[in-house]
């Protein structure tokens, strides 16, 4: 299988660990050299650059949280003088404030590499013509995406969010072969395109590269199945690069993580101990390459498993798995711990649920109540009350016994739950 950068990909063991201990001990010598916030958490620790010699060393080090950027806001997280920075990024803000990324010429230049890199991994070649329907702006999908493509040689076509009716014509006027964007938007975009007659297994479509939130391999199936497509996972956050830590090659056996770029770890979400390889716990990302603002342990929410074994296409880098959930995501619900992907994934295992579902969480009584309104299929949708509550019946026991908590369900008419451009927003927590 081909790849952008075979000698990174499939450097391993020795060799890299000794390239990410030289790239570890620069990045550090630049924060302490440049004062910024997390040179003092070193000092407090007792820690200079020096003290770490080897990679049993990391776990001394202190985390950074994305708080650090939110106490730092907006330039307080700069390793750099601020005429070296040429783009700022903010996150999406989904799960609160934003925060504030700056990048050097060098940051973009390899921020492109990383794209270009999964992007291969995934099947992307130079005849392409790739269509984002990331919305382009301050958030890192679109523009991260544009340039890893125009790199490989694809032709980009910068479409953005929305506008399902120019996303359909794009496709059919320049012959579009990927898609990219949120697989929720590509969800909505296969929904609304097979109403209006668009016949996307004879169109040229034939890859999607989906990514920016958490999304089950029933979502993958819906629209690898619907769309006639190979559909990839990516992932990237803003405060460590974008879109670019990870991504999937075209076995779709986990995302292949960038290892010259990053250090990742996996630790236990309440302990912070780190956790061997094969067990789920919060991935941790220390940057290697970043220059304008690089981040030592980087706490990402994100809730994962590395996998360090080959992959059968040849990359030796480490693999993560598809995100399954984030820490701030989890509900606990009358004692129990409840994710929206386990939602999700349960609800899709039904037949006639649509891929669209809204959590909200109440009290009532003291007593913590979990609602799931669910979209039915026009097959299974009926006037007759007996029958939706029979099936609505159905959906609650499948929940409980998945959840290990009960739900009560609310089914919805096809296409009126509301549709997200770009990452989806699942929950609603009425107890805060």
């Amino acid at each position: 299988m081909r790849m952008w950068d075979e000698k990174m990909e499939t450097l391993s063991g020795a060799g890299l660990e000794e390239l990410q201990l030289g790239r570890l001990g620069a990045t550090l010598e630049r924060i302490w050299d440049a004062g910024a916030p997390y040179r003092s958490r070193m000092e407090e620790a007792g820690l200079a650059p020096s003290a770490v010699k080897g990679m049993e060393d990391l776990e001394r080090l202190p985390f950074s949280l994305k708080q650090d950027f939110k106490d730092s806001y907006p330039l307080g997280m700069l390793a750099v003088p601020q005429e070296l920075v040429v783009r700022f990024h903010t996150s999406s803000g989904t799960t609160g404030s934003r925060t504030l990324v700056a990048y050097t010429a060098g940051d973009l230049d390899n921020w492109t590499e990383l794209v270009a890199r999964f992007a291969t991994a995934a099947g992307v070649v130079s005849s392409d013509v790739a269509q984002i329907s990331f919305t382009y702006g301050l958030f890192t999908g679109g523009f991260g995406l544009h340039y890893g493509l125009e790199r490989i040689g694809a032709a980009v076509v910068p479409a953005s969010g929305g506008n399902t009716d120019m996303q359909l014509s794009l496709i059919s006027e320049l012959g579009s072969t990927v898609l990219v964007g949120t697989p929720t938007y590509a969800l909505h975009l296969l929904e609304e395109g097979t109403s209006r007659g668009f016949d996307f297994k004879g169109s040229t479509l034939r890859l999607g590269l989906f990514g920016a939130e958490p999304w089950s391999e029933g979502i993958r199936a819906r629209l690898e199945d619907g769309m006639g497509i190979s559909a990839t996972d990516n992932y990237g956050l803003s405060e460590v690069v974008g879109p670019g830590v990870s991504g999937e090659c075209e076995l779709k056996d986990g995302m292949h993580i960038s290892e010259d770029h990053f250090i990742a770890e996996v630790v236990d979400p309440a302990t912070g101990k780190a956790l061997p390889d094969g067990e789920h716990g919060e991935l941790v990302l220390t940057t290697l390459k970043r220059e304008a603002v690089p981040v030592i342990r980087f706490r990402t929410g994100d809730l994962t498993v590395i996998d360090r074994g080959p992959c059968v296409c040849g990359r030796k880098n480490a693999r993560m798995s598809k995100v399954l959930g984030r820490t701030d995501d989890m509900l606990i619900i009358r004692g129990v711990n409840v994710y929206p992907l386990q939602v999700e994934r349960t609800l899709l295992e039904i037949e006639g649920i649509e891929p669209h579902y809204f959590i909200v969480v109440d009290r009532e009584r003291e007593l913590d109540m979990l609602e799931v309104w669910v979209e039915v299929s026009d097959e299974v949708f009926s006037d007759d009350t007996r029958d939706m509550k029979r099936f609505a019946g159905q959906v609650e026991a499948r929940l409980k016994a998945a959840l290990n908590v009960r739900a009560r369900v609310s089914l919805k008419e096809p296409r009126t739950l509301e549709r997200a451009v770009g990452k989806a927003k699942r929950i609603l927590d009425r107890r805060k």
